[in-house]
C-alpha cells in the first residue's frame, strides 16, 4: 500500500471515513485557515519557546512538547469540530452497542471526548520515534472496534526532512503478535495548516529531522466517552478557560454524560453543574 490519501476541507464526510476505515488515516490538505493557524501560533507559541526539550528517549531529547492546550488559547473551534475530524469520529466511533436491560432489548451509543493534546515540536537533530500505536494506553486488542480518532494540524510545513509523522497505511488491520518496520511506514508531507487524522490502532512516530528547522504540529486525540483520558482535562483546563468556548466543545472536554451511565453528578449530567444551571 503506498502513501495516505489526500482530500480537501469540502470532501464527504462518509468518504473520508471510508478512507479511514481502509488505510487508517487520510491528509486533508486545507484543515484551517490561515487566521486560524495565526492565532494558534500567537497563543502556543510564547509556551514553546519557554519549553525545555525532553529526556528520554520516547519522548525526545531535541523535542519540545506543551500539553494542557484548551486552557492555553480559545482558538481550538474550528479545529476540533472541523467535520473531516469530528463527523468522521462520531461515524467511526458512536456505534450502537445493542444490551440488554431485564426483558428489554435496548441500543446504547457512546459518546467520544477530547483525550490527549499537545503540542509537539520536532528540532533538528532529533531522531526518529519508536513506531507505536496510541490506542495501546487503553490496552485494545487489535483488529478490533475503533476507540481513538486522532488529529495532527501542521502548525509548520510538514517534510520527509523535518521530521513529519512516520505511518504505516493498514496496519490497524493488523493483529497483536505482528511487529512494525521502519520500512514500511510514510513520511507525513503537508503544507502548514493542512491536517493528518488517523485511527488509534495504526503505528506511527515522529520523523527525524535531518533539516535545518524544526516541524511543529498541534495534535488532539478524540477517544470514546467510556474509557478515560489520557491527559486528564479536568485539571488541565480549568473552569474559566472550558467556559470560553462553545457547548460543543465544553461537552468533548468531558462535562458530558456516556451512556448508559458514566460521568453523572448527583446522577444528573455534570454540563448543569459547569454552567451553573
Amino acid at each position: 500500500m503506498g502513501g495516505l490519501h489526500r482530500v480537501r476541507s469540502g470532501h464527504d464526510v462518509g468518504e473520508v471515513v471510508e478512507i479511514l476505515e481502509r488505510d487508517g488515516g487520510v491528509i486533508v490538505e486545507d484543515f484551517v485557515r490561515p487566521d486560524t493557524l495565526e492565532k494558534l501560533w500567537t497563543d502556543l507559541g510564547p509556551a514553546l519557546d519557554d519549553r525545555g526539550f525532553g529526556d528520554d528517549w520516547y519522548n525526545g531529547t531535541r523535542t519540545r512538547r506543551v500539553s494542557s492546550v484548551f486552557a492555553r488559547t480559545t482558538h481550538l473551534t474550528p479545529v476540533v469540530t472541523h467535520p473531516l475530524f469530528l463527523d468522521t469520529a462520531r461515524d467511526i466511533m458512536q456505534r450502537p452497542v445493542p444490551m440488554w436491560i431485564g426483558r428489554s432489548r435496548v441500543d446504547m451509543t457512546p459518546t467520544i471526548q477530547i483525550s490527549g493534546t499537545q503540542v509537539i515540536q520536532i528540532h533538528p537533530g532529533q531522531g526518529k520515534q519508536p513506531l507505536h500505536r496510541d490506542d495501546a494506553l487503553h490496552l485494545r486488542r487489535h483488529p478490533g472496534p475503533t476507540s481513538r480518532v486522532q488529529l495532527m494540524l501542521a502548525m509548520s510545513e510538514f517534510t520527509a526532512a523535518n521530521g513529519g509523522t512516520l505511518v504505516i497505511p493498514g496496519s490497524h488491520h493488523w493483529d497483536d503478535e505482528r511487529a512494525p518496520r521502519t520500512s514500511e511506514a510514510y513520511s507525513t508531507e503537508m503544507p502548514a495548516g493542512a491536517g493528518l487524522i488517523w485511527l488509534g490502532g495504526v503505528y506511527h512516530g515522529g520523523g527525524k529531522n535531518t533539516a535545518d528547522a524544526p516541524r511543529t504540529g498541534l495534535t488532539i486525540a478524540l477517544d470514546l466517552g467510556n474509557l478515560r483520558q489520557e491527559e486528564n482535562q479536568y485539571l488541565a483546563v480549568p473552569t474559566e478557560s472550558v467556559l470560553a468556548y462553545p457547548e460543543e466543545v465544553r461537552r468533548l472536554l468531558g462535562y458530558d454524560r456516556c451512556p448508559p451511565g458514566l460521568g453523572w453528578l448527583e446522577m444528573d449530567d455534570p454540563y448543569r453543574a459547569l454552567t451553573g444551571e
